[in-house]
């Protein structure tokens, strides 16, 4: 059960379909498989070997599948970076993984060139274009012959942390394998199926595609940056069929003043994940492009999915408002894991969509730990289940509503109130384009809510009519005792926004 025989499959199977579609360039998956057995064999005869590291700097291109299953067919592990990163937090990367050869797009020459400096090990860094293509030209295009275990290192995803340093999510063959057979059984793909990569290939909320897709020699459409006349132009042109994007990709689609003049007849299902999503913005998304929805939880160090809101076959008769209601939630347990919501104490909470307690997992999807941190693995795992630090709510279904990340859980009086909740509130009001709610501290009440929130073009709207607007809906110690109005909320590279760089922005302040 190891990566290396996915690609090699879709070769013999469908050699001449159209495997990737970027920038203009067309390849099919007889020449894609050639194309990476050429950067297989020139990357042992440049001196990586199985058990090395190879990072990845690039946006979304070709050149990032072909690293993907490149590094993967030598037992090398790929290292993918997040081009958002500054110099300084990419040379910690790049030493801490101890990469050996570096993949980068030119574009981002300085920013790569500047995180080098920093090493105090060499590293050779692979220009993409002409250079890579050097790089390849007289390497053999026949897959080299690699004995990789299944337990064998495959990725090390760097997530941020509570730490105050980036951790390498290590996961194996294994679980990366098993996670693609799981996602083509649950989102039943063929290969008739095309893929749109528009989230970024360096976070799981995308890349879990890139094997799952190939495994059953379906089309990869790749997207170099996300922008909502390309999207659409893509789903049209390109004839899609599926994609997963985080909340703020599809705020931007569905409030895009020309979403409604394409044809998007060939979507079947749209995915939403790596953040929560308001019930508001699933039924427009539903709404605009007339097609299935899904909505996914999951995370990096479970390759990544724990959950989707696919509905159960005795639910699908049930009245729209009710079905969309079990699509809003954050889903039932996903195919190859063992989900439970526990108290403090850690026993299950009832199923009554109200009492709130930690997600925890299991399953071979799981990863094993994080990178030389074995403090830091044990703080997670207890008697073989992972904490995800996720709180949530579970109904009588199984379906699972998160109401927000154990950290991000505000205190206020006393009082427990969950962000995502306030969140949703806001989210209906027809002048919200973003919202976020963090904790800030207050001598008399310990922490107070307080929203940050991006408003549609063209609203005005005051702080007073947001306060009114909560005391409607919501118990009075929820209400956000400040409101902030802001043109952008700080964004993580995924898409998410960053309510640690919130947070720390007015933890600062406070102390001034």
């Amino acid at each position: 059960m190891n990566l290396t025989k996915i690609l090699p499959r879709a070769v013999r199977s469908y050699p001449e379909k159209k495997a990737v579609v970027c920038s203009g360039k067309k390849f099919t998956y007889r020449q894609f498989g050639c194309r990476v057995g050429k950067l297989a064999n020139a990357l042992l005869e440049s001196g990586i070997k199985k058990g090395d590291k190879v990072a990845v700097f690039h946006k979304n291109c070709h050149y990032y599948l072909e690293s993907y299953f490149g590094v993967m067919q030598i037992g090398a592990a790929l290292v993918p970076l997040n081009h958002y990163l500054s110099a300084n937090e990419l040379a910690f990367i790049l030493k801490d993984s101890e990469a050996g050869l570096l993949i980068a797009d030119s574009n981002f020459s300085k920013k790569a060139d500047d995180a080098s400096k920093r090493l105090e090990q060499d590293i050779k860094i692979i220009w993409t274009g002409e250079k890579y293509e050097d790089f390849i030209a007289s390497a053999p295009s026949i897959p080299p012959s690699v004995d990789v275990d299944e337990e064998d290192v495959a990725q090390i995803y760097y997530t941020s942390g509570t730490t105050g340093r980036a951790k390498g999510v290590v996961l194996s063959h294994k679980n990366v394998y098993l996670h693609a057979l799981c996602t083509i059984a649950e989102l039943c793909l063929k290969d008739n199926d095309v893929w749109l990569h528009a989230a970024p290939l360096f976070h799981l909320a995308d890349a879990w595609a890139t094997w799952a897709i190939t495994g059953v020699g379906g089309t990869h459409i790749i997207s170099s940056d996300f922008d909502p006349k390309t999207i659409c132009d893509s789903i049209e042109k390109e004839r899609v069929t599926l994609t997963n994007l985080v909340p703020t990709m599809y705020y931007r689609l569905v409030n895009y003043l020309e979403v409604d003049n394409y044809d998007y007849s060939s979507l079947r299902v749209l995915l939403s994940g790596g953040a929560p999503i308001s019930p508001k913005l699933v039924q427009r998304i539903i709404e605009t492009f007339k097609c299935d929805y899904i909505q996914t939880y999951g995370m990096t160090e479970t390759s990544p999915f724990l959950t989707m809101s696919i509905l159960k076959d005795h639910l699908r008769s049930l009245p729209y408002e009710e079905r969309l209601r079990y699509k809003s939630t954050t889903g039932r347990e996903f195919t190859g894991v063992k989900l439970k919501v526990v108290n403090e104490k850690g026993e299950e909470v009832k199923p009554d969509n109200r009492e709130v307690g930690e997600i925890i997992v299991k399953g071979e999807t799981i990863t094993k730990g994080y990178w030389k941190l074995s403090q830091e693995t044990e703080k997670v795992f207890k008697n073989g289940w992972f904490y995800t630090g996720d709180m949530a709510a579970i109904d009588a279904e199984g379906y699972v509503t998160i109401v927000d990340r154990k950290e991000d859980m505000i205190i206020t009086g006393g009082e427990n109130v969950y962000s995502i909740e306030v969140e949703n509130v806001l989210y209906t009001h027809p002048s919200v384009l973003e919202a976020a709610v963090i904790g800030i501290p207050d001598e008399e009440w310990g922490e107070i809510v307080k929203v940050i929130i991006v408003l549609n073009k063209g609203e005005k709207v005051t702080e007073e009519e947001i306060i009114e607007f909560c005391k409607e809906r919501i118990a009075a110690y929820k209400i956000p005792k400040s409101v902030e109005f802001t043109e952008s909320l700080p964004k993580l590279g995924s898409g998410k926004i960053s309510k640690k760089k919130l947070k720390e922005r007015y933890d600062k302040e406070s102390r001034l």
